[in-house]
């Protein structure tokens, strides 16, 4: 059992920490031998804790017997005699000359030696090595508080509990030697120490110290705590908050559930702001009645335990604070209504966008020409009901005034509701319902997770929003490297990618990069007034390499779609996009018919028969060997088989690929099966005879070519 006991750490870190600490030290005592398939790892975490408990651990590592190799026995020993070859061997070895042995291999005699090495005890290890896995932890932000000391953790370290058992590991972390003296809750326990006696009855012990150390307990305890309070209000019910449950959940090691009220006069304002306020800003959780409206209660949770008269206390303190918060949202809100969005459009040329870029009036500017040139796209494609005629004044309206809520107040005081306030303005300005919704919806999806814009207009906003500042960035250097993405430019192409995928937005990735405005696409402006770059640059940026760059990393967060959040597998990702995936949903439909046959017998032969032709080739290739023509010269039957059937199938399986009817065409190129196994059993393709030779490489170059539009099916492991 070990346990790492710190100064409070954030909410948003102890997941992960706790995870990877179980991981690092389960991997630990598995690489020492000390754990075999009987270990069972549990982790533990609270604000002021990571630890871990694992069972099945041995006292010591088995003693160890090796076979160990050296030089050649003609080298160890000449004429019988040992030679500098065989010492050095034995003594590395630590044996005698005469515990050497003969080993015969494949490769010829050798002299070896077998050696029994005694297992080191787990304290011992331990000791050792523990520190380093602690202490290699991943924190996206750290610190140090020992002046002139090496080691950096989230927070400082207080105490460290280590026990094999019941006995102490004498391991020492960041200055704080183990023992088996743990601490409980803050408040409701003291300073008082907390004697863990053995290791298994962790959990239980500090339990009695009033500390709740298992995170799915704690969670059941505040869902069930929840319920409880809301029973208390006739037909209300807590409004299901996910993150929020997790949030409070790592903020506490003894939660209680407290109800509180407020008036029902400031239910006049937007749900958005109220539970804005009351979520992200106090940690509460919204009440709604039965008809899921908003209801004038929340719930708080605490991480104590108080008496009647104290509740009342806390209770009284809360709703005070909320209250006050509720008044500053309705002032801000009174007044932002005095200027509308229309103009505030002006005044956003003094809110920077990105110092070397320019202002957010330059942004709007971009992002409603590159709104239009999506339209554009769209339209001539043909919009589909119920996206209705006037798309093109609403979007164009949509992106005009998207920005403007940065100048005000709500905004600035409630950063988080960037957006949706221009949307609620919108809609009380009398702008129209397309108009406000897609000023609502321009951020979203904000995650993987997330819903997609409801309306059309909100989705071109949402993208032109987006494939803009990736363009620009890209322009001025501010590509993500690595970990580094500090203009979450890789979320913004994940939402770009979710948009086409979940939407009916007949766009191509190449149609949205085009729309940005590189030269190779004009979107309206002369494509050599280089839109994508600003007044620091003046323009001179390498437009061809930006649209390589940028297609790339489009063509990497489909990747990403496709495999992490559609789950398909990596070698069909890989198959498909090889074959090309500019249409989001059409690489999608690819992938699912490629994930419905990959398992035939007949597909997997064909895969490997693929794969074999792209090798053949590449060998080719490197010999200097020339594709020829296909017809000149007699080919022998199974050649002529492939051929022939190659040539019946390609209408067919080109006709069913336009149609998008991969099943089907995935179906018949299976059929070739026989004769491409025919062909590879009896056919020397590499023929000594240059003009056969040159006539079998062009017979399998255009099965490859003629066969390959759906996937590039080498790709698929077999």
């Amino acid at each position: 059992m070990l346990e790492i006991g710190l100064e409070e750490i954030p909410a948003r870190m102890i997941a992960g920490a706790e995870a990877e600490l179980g991981k690092q030290v389960a991997g630990l005592l598995a690489r020492e031998r000390l754990t075999g398939e009987d270990a069972a790892v549990k982790t533990f975490s609270t604000p002021r804790r990571l630890a871990v408990l694992i069972s099945g651990v041995r006292a010591a590592q088995a003693d160890l017997q090796e076979q160990l190799t050296g030089p050649s026995w003609n080298v160890a020993f000449k004429d019988g005699v040992a030679t500098k070859a065989a010492e050095a061997f034995a003594k590395k070895a630590g044996v005698e000359l005469a515990a050497l042995e003969k080993i015969t291999t494949a490769k010829g005699e050798y002299i070896g030696a077998t050696v029994r090495r005694q297992g080191k005890a787990a304290g011992e290890i331990l000791s050792a090595e523990l520190p380093k896995e602690v202490l290699a932890l991943y924190w996206s932000k750290n610190m140090y508080w020992r002046a002139g000391k090496p080691e950096r953790f989230v927070r400082p370290v207080r105490w460290v509990v280590a026990l094999l058992d019941s006995t102490v590991v004498p391991v020492e972390i960041a200055g704080i030697t183990a023992g088996n003296l743990s601490r409980g809750h803050r408040v409701l326990h003291g300073a008082a120490p907390v004697v863990i006696a053995a290791a298994r009855d962790y959990a239980e012990v500090l339990r009695g110290a009033k500390v709740v150390v298992e995170v799915a307990e704690r969670r059941q305890l505040i869902r069930k705590a929840l319920d409880r309070e809301t029973r208390t209000v006739s037909g209300a019910r807590w409004r299901e908050d996910e993150p929020l449950v997790e949030t409070v959940v790592h903020l506490t090691e003894w939660p209680t559930v407290l109800l509180g009220n407020f008036a029902e006069e400031y239910l006049s304002l937007p749900e958005e702001v109220l539970v804005t306020v009351m979520r992200d800003h106090q940690k509460f959780f919204a009440v709604e009645s039965k008809d899921g409206k908003l209801a004038p209660h929340f719930l708080t949770v605490l991480n104590t335990e108080v008496d009647a008269e104290g509740r009342g206390i806390i209770r009284h303190g809360n709703e005070k604070v909320l209250v006050s918060r509720f008044k500053d949202a309705r002032f801000f809100w009174d007044v932002d209504q005095k200027i509308p969005l229309a103009e505030r459009v002006e005044s956003l040329k003094k809110v920077t966008f990105q110092k070397e870029l320019g202002s957010y009036f330059w942004k709007t500017e971009e992002n409603e020409t590159v709104a239009m040139a999506l339209y554009e796209r769209t339209a001539a494609k043909g919009l589909l009901p119920p996206y209705g005629a006037n798309v093109s004044n609403n979007l164009r309206t949509a992106a005009r005034l998207a920005k403007t809520d940065l100048t005000a107040e709500l905004v600035k005081e409630f950063t988080e509701l960037q957006g949706i306030v221009g949307g609620l303005y919108a809609r009380a300005q009398g702008l129209g319902e397309a108009v406000a919704q897609a000023i609502y919806d321009q951020y979203t999806p904000a995650s993987i997770e997330d819903a997609i814009p409801r309306t059309v207009e909100g989705r071109l906003l949402g993208i032109a929003d987006r494939i803009q500042t990736i363009t620009a960035m890209f322009g001025i250097g501010m590509a993500p490297t690595g970990s580094k993405d500090p203009f979450a430019l890789r979320r913004a192409g994940n939402a770009i990618v979710k948009i086409l995928a979940e939407s009916e937005l007949p766009l191509t990735l190449s149609e949205v990069l085009g729309a940005s405005g590189s030269p190779s696409h004009p979107s309206g402006k002369d494509k050599d007034a280089a839109r994508v770059g600003h007044p620091a640059t003046g323009g001179a940026v390498d437009f061809n390499f930006l649209e390589n760059e940028v297609a790339e990393f489009l063509r990497e967060r489909l990747q990403f779609y496709l495999k992490d959040v559609r789950g398909f597998a990596y070698d069909v990702v890989n198959a498909v996009l090889a074959a090309g995936a500019d249409d989001v949903r059409d690489g999608i439909a690819r992938a699912e018919a490629l994930t419905a046959v990959r398992g035939s017998e007949d597909f997997a032969a064909i895969s490997a028969a693929f794969k074999r032709i792209k090798n053949i080739l590449r060998q080719a290739e490197e010999k200097g060997f020339a594709i020829g023509a296909a017809g000149g010269v007699k080919l022998a039957p199974e050649a002529q088989q492939l051929a022939d059937a190659a040539a019946f199938l390609a209408p067919k399986v080109d006709v069913l690929r336009k149609e998008r009817a991969y099943s089907q065409a995935l179906a018949e190129i299976a059929t070739l099966r026989p004769v491409v196994d025919a062909f590879f059993d009896k056919v020397m393709v590499l023929d000594p005879d240059e003009a056969v030779r040159g006539a079998h490489l062009a017979l399998i170059d255009g099965v490859l070519k003629g066969f390959s539009g759906i996937a590039d099916f080498s790709e698929i492991v077999t």
